[in-house]
């Protein structure tokens, strides 16, 4: 499986992640360690939601949507 999420900064909740990958718990632990270096600064991270695919390609264009302008607004709307 494949898991496209979003990740909220706890110490800047204004901050928010959009990002995929295969193993969900290791990319969490990697951001939270400060082995991102867009995500590093404004650790530590926590999970908001996430959604498995089973699809790569599939799951790299969800990723690419949600972080566009209308799927910010989409997540703005619906899952926040």
């Amino acid at each position: 499986m494949h898991y496209v999420y979003l990740i909220r900064s706890q110490s800047d909740p204004e901050q928010i992640y959009v990002g995929a990958t295969f193993d969900l718990k290791q990319r969490l632990s990697d951001h939270n360690d400060g082995k991102s270096l867009h995500t590093s600064k404004y650790t530590p991270w926590k999970l908001v939601c996430y959604v498995a695919v089973q699809d790569k390609y599939r799951a790299m264009e969800l990723e690419k949507y949600l972080k566009s302008h209308s799927g910010r607004a989409f997540v703005a709307k619906h899952l926040w």
